[in-house]
């Protein structure tokens, strides 16, 4: 009996200890991320600034997408933030919150390489076709293809919608701990799921890839290597760049098939790792790398306030 007891003295405290350690690590990504989150947040409203404030920027298609795409980027990181402690805490939601909330994550994940796809077919227009560029980049026919992206992406979410409610009925009117396998309730949803991820990732790798091409060629016929053809050249690599780290979002599902006694980290390394650091590049390489967007950055933040 003596023994027992003092075995289950050990365990109680064995899992203690366990509980503390999760605790410390839980509150250690959680700080990490709401300080880069306040950062990226920062940046943001400093670019918004101003955007709006600078008539050039407006009527540039390069700048229009880096603009959706960096409020697209806060959606997401915002709702993932969500779901992070969410499943960190084991809160529960009700299922048309949580589905929401999936949605806005799902489609902001989706929505940031194809962005980088239509940046890269505005910088390939640019050097291929000047003459044409003014005609077919103009804000409107921005702002429509980046509707345009919206809604064919939202098309997924939709049919998996569909799915949910033609499986069980009554999924809507309780509350989950909001994950992935607990909204899927019929097998078709994560094949959907899977397929709308893999083609929306082939078709931005074959687009950059093409640009790629088109653009060294271009380059390649050109005297100087300091040419704006070489230049986008190499825009174009870091838009294949920020493609691959959006990617490597995918293998967080191999690291949270781990047993959940060697996972206690993983919520918050997956979403500090896979999701939030892709982001938090995007102002690193297209808003403070470009020199004319670096020089309002630049004068903005060093404005004297007004009195």
């Amino acid at each position: 009996m003596a023994s027992a007891s003092l075995l289950q003295s050990n365990m109680v405290q064995l899992n203690s200890a366990n509980n503390k350690i999760a605790t410390y690590i839980h509150l250690t990504f959680i700080s990490l991320i709401t300080v880069c989150l306040c950062f990226f947040l920062c940046f943001i409203v400093v670019v918004l600034s101003i955007f709006f404030t600078s008539p050039h920027l407006r009527e540039n298609a390069r700048y229009i997408l880096f603009v959706y795409m960096l409020v697209n980027d806060t959606f997401y990181l915002l709702s993932g933030f969500t779901l992070m402690l969410g499943a960190i805490y084991f809160l529960y939601m009700p299922v048309p919150v949580c589905f929401i909330l999936s949605t806005v994550s799902s489609m902001g994940f989706r929505v940031t390489p194809t962005t980088l796809a239509a940046m890269a077919l505005e910088k390939y227009i640019a050097i291929c076709h000047p003459l044409r560029n003014k005609d077919l980049c103009t804000p409107q026919r921005t702002n429509v293809v980046f509707t345009l992206i919206c809604a064919a992406l939202i098309i997924p979410n939709a049919a998996d919608l569909g799915l949910m409610a033609s499986s069980y009925t009554n999924i809507f009117n309780i509350s989950v701990v909001c994950r992935k396998e607990n909204l899927s309730v019929n097998p078709f949803q994560n094949v959907l799921r899977s397929l709308s991820l893999a083609l929306c990732f082939v078709l931005v790798t074959i687009i950059i890839l093409f640009t790629y091409i088109k653009i060294s060629m271009v380059a390649r016929r050109v005297s100087s290597q300091s040419s704006s053809a070489s230049k986008a050249k190499k825009t174009i690599l870091l838009h294949g760049f920020q493609l691959l780290l959006c990617t490597m979002s995918l293998l967080s599902a191999f690291t949270e098939a781990l047993p959940a006694s060697q996972a206690m980290f993983l919520p918050g390394f997956n979403f500090l790792v896979f999701s939030c650091m892709p982001r938090f590049l995007s102002p690193i390489i297209y808003g403070i790398r470009d020199e004319y967007l670096r020089k309002l950055i630049k004068k903005s933040l060093t404005r004297p306030p007004k009195n």
